[in-house]
């Protein structure tokens, strides 16, 4: 039998000063989802973040691919909040 790490998801909280980048940035290498304005959704990791692109990898269901969004474009961020 082996023990099999249990992913812990942290709190999430905004603060007065915080942008779409920064809340982007404090999430890279984790998982997250992006709903554009358009209504479509983008789920995968942040792997970078510049001032006004994000890249994500390992999308769900392309996990072979990336996508770089343009942050202007984004209408909600979503993590998960709760184990």
């Amino acid at each position: 039998m082996t023990a099999t790490p249990l992913a812990i998801a942290e709190p999430f909280a905004l603060g007065t000063a915080d942008t779409l980048e920064s809340l982007l940035s404090a999430q890279q290498g984790k998982k997250v989802t992006i709903r554009l304005g358009s209504g479509e959704e983008l789920s995968g990791t942040v792997k970078a973040v510049n001032g006004s692109l994000v890249q994500l990898s390992e999308l769900s269901g392309k996990e072979f691919y990336d996508a770089i969004i343009a942050i202007p474009r984004i209408a909600a961020v979503i993590v998960r909040a709760k184990p």
